[in-house]
């Protein structure tokens, strides 16, 4: 931390501004981990979004070092694409001072500190699936837009299979005056470009890998979103729960700050 001292003292001595410091501070966050992972604690302080840690491809001692390294530091760790024996670890995980949180469905966890102090911001986000098998994705970014303080709204199942299904979940969304909307859908991916025609919020089209045959995987759906007709939908890749949560919180965080109502929980 040499070079963090460097700069306090140049603070004190007048050469530097206090927003110079700020911004060079916010350079050197980076935990080194056994020479496998350089870990990121400044992500939080620079842009106000949490590391979040891909678990998929990781051992178990790794994911142990990490938390054990940097919960105490940062506060907190968010562990995405969990597999089975990862769960099974962390549901069994015990740290003092620790909560563990994980959702089995969306295959993700939140690990922090108990006593950590969590921003509340008055905005919602709504989440929709087209079909059961979009829940696990939703799931996914249903835990992080919690974990980045905004309101969740959850309408699951009402692909365009069944158009009546969508029409009642914009009704719901107005209801609930979401500020932003995921909508997550395989097969065809025709459900963003319906909700987005119905609604005058912005829209993140997430693709998934449910599908067969011709454009299977959610590559059919990932163009027919890149080629939706509607504006004011953007598209993230498939799967990508993980990206369409943080763009869609930092949207509502924005609109919460405006409102100029956020509060600490």
């Amino acid at each position: 931390m040499d070079d963090i001292r460097a700069i306090l003292e140049s603070i004190a001595k007048g050469r530097i501004s206090v927003e110079e410091a700020i911004k060079r501070i916010r350079l050197f966050a980076i935990e080194n981990i056994d020479d496998i992972v350089r870990y990121d604690l400044g992500r939080f302080i620079r842009r106000d979004i949490p590391e979040i840690v891909f678990g998929e491809g990781k051992d178990i001692k790794t994911l142990e070092d990490i938390i054990r390294r940097v919960v105490p530091v940062t506060g907190r760790v968010i562990i995405s694409r969990l597999r089975d024996d990862q769960i099974i670890f962390l549901k069994n995980l015990a740290i003092d001072s620790v909560i563990v949180n994980v959702n089995e469905v969306g295959r993700i966890a939140t690990v922090k500190l108990k006593n950590i102090e969590a921003l509340e911001y008055n905005c919602r986000v709504g989440i929709v699936t087209g079909g059961t098998a979009d829940v696990r994705v939703a799931e996914e970014a249903k835990t992080i837009v919690l974990e980045m303080g905004c309101k969740v709204v959850t309408v699951y199942d009402v692909g365009i299979a069944g158009l009546h299904r969508v029409l009642e979940a914009v009704k719901r969304l107005k209801e609930e005056d979401v500020d932003v909307v995921i909508a997550i859908a395989g097969m065809e991916g025709a459900l963003p470009s319906i909700i987005a025609s119905l609604l005058d919020i912005p829209v993140i089209g997430v693709p998934t890998s449910v599908g067969y045959g011709v454009g299977g995987g959610g590559v059919s759906a990932l163009y027919s979103m890149l080629q939706a007709c509607p504006l004011g939908l953007v598209v993230v890749n498939i799967d990508n729960g993980v990206n369409a949560a943080i763009v869609a919180s930092l949207i509502g965080r924005r609109i919460s700050l405006c409102r100029g109502n956020t509060t600490k929980m």
